[in-house]
């Protein structure tokens, strides 16, 4: 697909969303700093967070954008509702840049096709992961809660945040660079999944408290699964049957009838759901299992996208 064609595809998947997008209110301040240089990249991070408590001390969210790996930005005015929401609600928002490892890529990642996608994954965590030193490092300075550290993404953040949290659960490679007693304390996932070679995830220590979107009808990035033999993408269905069977900590919402657009239509209509989520699993740690098939009429199924006319 080229440059003009996936504009314009994005625009009318998305178009519905965007026009609710607002500007980031006066009463939040922001700022920038750079948080890693990689490949000669900086990395920078955006710190959203209400005036009126800018010497407070409060928990934070890390978001991580979406866009195939390819594209993206992490000030894009779509997530302005829900930066907005969060911070209203008391919690410091990180919006982090990542490397975007399928940049560039000349044939699409496929289920024999996986190392540019693992790739892509791995370097992702791995932006994640120095983000979030940086903020254990500054928390005193920044007046962020250690304890209270969640992590979200859309699309290909989404998986980003459900791998980060799987990688650091199971003290995998790459996990050395944060503190060996340091979880997230929530991860929440708007169409996410995880990348596995080994078959359905399996966790040493329990994941995070996790909420799931998932549009029933997404094929860009699986509802269920997309595997050849043991490797491949692992999506919220499959993720929540392990949880269920664990006893983990969840709330999943499958939203029928539709496909990406769940990767970013919660951040816009679903506030309500995702601030009782926080309180509900994170805040007030209840142990509970929850799923919901969402039939909503005021949804509309926008274009299907795939990931061989997204790479294209």
């Amino acid at each position: 697909m080229n440059s003009k064609l996936f504009v314009l595809v994005l625009v009318l998947v998305f178009l519905p969303y965007l026009a609710f997008s607002k500007d980031i209110p006066s009463t939040i301040e922001k700022s920038t700093k750079v948080f890693a240089i990689k490949d000669t990249s900086n990395l920078k991070m955006d710190i959203y967070k209400l005036k009126s408590q800018s010497n407070v001390v409060q928990p934070c969210m890390i978001f991580v954008f979406g866009g195939g790996f390819i594209s993206g930005k992490r000030d894009s005015q779509q997530y302005n509702d829900y930066f907005t929401v969060l911070a209203e609600k008391g919690i410091t928002v990180v919006s982090i840049d990542y490397r975007l490892g399928l940049r560039g890529i000349k044939k699409a990642p496929s289920v024999t096709n996986t190392e540019p996608m693992y790739h892509a994954v791995d370097v992702a965590v791995e932006d994640l992961f120095s983000a979030t030193k940086y903020l254990l490092d500054n928390a005193k300075t920044l007046n962020i809660d250690t304890e209270l550290i969640m992590i979200s993404g859309s699309s290909a953040g989404a998986i980003t945040v459900l791998q980060s949290d799987y990688v650091k659960r199971n003290a995998l490679s790459g996990s050395e660079v944060l503190p060996a007693d340091f979880q997230y304390s929530g991860v929440l996932a708007f169409a996410g999944a995880i990348a596995s070679k080994e078959g359905t995830p399996n966790y040493k220590v329990a994941p995070a408290p996790t909420l799931f979107f998932h549009g029933d009808k997404d094929v860009l990035v699986p509802y269920g699964s997309k595997r050849f033999f043991r490797k491949g993408l692992f999506g919220s269905k499959s993720l929540a049957k392990k949880f269920k069977k664990k006893g983990y900590s969840y709330c999943f919402f499958t939203v029928e009838g539709l496909s990406h657009e769940i990767a970013k239509s919660p951040m816009v209509i679903y506030h309500n759901q995702i601030i009782s989520f926080i309180d509900e699993y994170i805040f007030d740690k209840k142990p509970w299992q929850m799923e919901v098939k969402l039939n909503d009429a005021s949804l509309k199924p926008g274009l299907v996208m795939t990931t061989k006319n997204l790479y294209k």
